[in-house]
């Protein structure tokens, strides 16, 4: 009375096996396309600015004009492991991280 009469439906007929797969590997290209871009616009120059912002941190030496990601400008009077001791005035000594320096500047540019 309430029920009305369900009718089966045919299935459809099986695509062939090929054509599936080939038809998963469009809908993967552009994901893996879009993940190739990223790496050529934004993964790799990061990682070669890590590089080479790494290098500068060890090549520090004493008497190195830096500046700081704080921007203080001085000298370096001392290194240590993960620290530098750095001249910012006559008489004037602070303690900052190695990665906080951010540039070496060319010699007699802090006065």
């Amino acid at each position: 009375m309430f029920i009305s009469s369900a009718f089966a439906q045919t299935a459809p007929a099986a695509a062939p096996a090929g054509g599936d797969m080939m038809s998963s590997l469009t809908g993967m290209l552009p994901l893996v396309l879009m993940f190739v871009v990223l790496y050529f616009v934004m993964i790799r120059p990061q990682m070669k600015k890590q590089k080479e912002h790494r290098a500068m941190i060890d090549a520090l030496a004493k008497g190195d004009e830096v500046a700081t990601a704080g921007g203080l400008l001085g000298k370096v009077t001392s290194l240590g492991e993960g620290s530098i001791s750095l001249e910012i005035a006559n008489g004037v000594v602070v303690q900052l991280q190695r990665s906080a320096v951010v540039q070496v500047l060319p010699k007699g540019s802090v006065k």
